[in-house]
């Protein structure tokens, strides 16, 4: 019988498949030794480029913002004087010392002096205690007393206050009325008047809360959305545009958030000093003044620029940049801000890769 009449293939069959499994077997092996024996394509060097050169420049960032100036008013004395406003003799944010004239009721003069217990009853000879040692020292300051404050009121006393009413216009009988003199705890200091009790034509009835006294600086805030607080961080530098178009410096101190939702920011002056320093007196007493302010999110610093975009970053954060012949160079990156950067170790004038984008 046959090998083909038995079922079997032909003998030559048998032969060209074993050679086309040889065949495939080896061009196995071989694009196996091929893939294994290839090095890895180096991404760096296939991938298409742009070339910038490495200059001088200042990279930096800011946000412009207004600031809010406000002062907060601290009661310090009571009226304690019956009758009309005949006049008002200070200004708010008027800075005042021991025997100003505040304003005037039935013509009678409203003095100011300092103390800390307020005026309650008449003073007049033979009167003793902590007011009278206080009246003793304004006469006192005003040189019209020359005896001893020791809260006795005797005949120096008396001669003096006599001199004093002489100089204020009223009759020298000697007596100080209750409602002559207004005590504060502190003088000089800067007042301001309720403006909706004390007025010229206003009817007093005495007890009225009527004198105010102002810090030594407004506080400074600056209203901010999430997002922009998250750019201020305690220290955040802020350059403040006074009323008079100086500049003023802030820095954040603290963040909270109001009942609106908007986060406060509260600035400080540098190392304790107050922001305004000596002109705090250009803003005004009365509701909030709003000042434009350079929100300093990133200090300036110059030095040689590149954008941001020509870094390359290795797995234990060191950078480099590679120069138009390929080669690396480790920089130290000193800021970035906006898409660009300062660096540290390349030339002046060196041209370094920036990923092409695409079209």
């Amino acid at each position: 019988m046959s090998d083909t009449a038995a079922g079997r293939s032909p003998r030559w069959a048998r032969w060209v498949t074993g050679l086309l499994v040889a065949v495939g077997a080896g061009a196995g092996v071989g694009w196996a030794a091929t893939t294994a024996l290839t090095p890895p394509r180096d991404v760096v060097a296939t991938t298409a480029f742009t070339l910038v050169e490495v200059v001088p420049g200042e990279v930096g960032s800011s946000i412009n913002l207004n600031t809010v100036a406000q002062w907060t008013l601290v009661p310090a004395g009571s009226n304690q004087a019956v009758g009309t406003v005949t006049s008002v003799n200070v200004t708010a944010g008027q800075s005042v010392a021991v025997g100003a004239t505040l304003y005037t009721v039935n013509l009678r003069p409203v003095v100011i002096a300092q103390g800390q217990v307020p005026a309650f009853r008449a003073l007049a000879q033979d009167a003793e205690g902590v007011d009278v040692t206080q009246l003793q020292q304004a006469l006192t300051d005003l040189a019209l007393y020359t005896g001893a404050v020791d809260g006795q009121f005797g005949p120096r006393t008396t001669t003096a206050v006599k001199t004093w009413q002489k100089s204020l216009g009223v009759p020298a009988d000697g007596v100080v009325q209750p409602g002559d003199i207004i005590f504060v705890p502190t003088l000089p200091t800067q007042v301001a008047l309720d403006t909706e009790i004390v007025t010229r034509g206003a009817l007093l009835t005495g007890g009225e809360n009527v004198v105010r006294a102002l810090p030594a600086a407004p506080i400074f805030t600056v209203p901010v959305s999430e997002s922009q607080a998250a750019l201020m961080p305690t220290g955040t530098r802020v350059e403040i545009t006074s009323i008079d178009g100086g500049i003023w410096e802030g820095f954040v101190a603290d963040q909270a958030a109001d009942e609106t939702g908007l986060i406060v920011i509260t600035l400080v002056g540098k190392d304790g000093a107050v922001i305004c320093a000596d002109a705090c007196a250009s803003i005004p007493v009365t509701g909030p003044s709003l000042l434009s302010s350079r929100i300093v999110t990133v200090e300036s610093i110059a030095g040689l620029m590149v954008p941001s975009a020509a870094l390359l970053s290795a797995a234990d954060g060191t950078a480099s940049v590679i120069d138009n012949a390929g080669t690396s160079h480790p920089v130290t990156v000193v800021t970035s801000a906006r898409g660009m950067s300062i660096i540290d170790g390349v030339a002046d004038g060196t041209s370094v890769r920036i990923p092409a984008t695409a079209d």
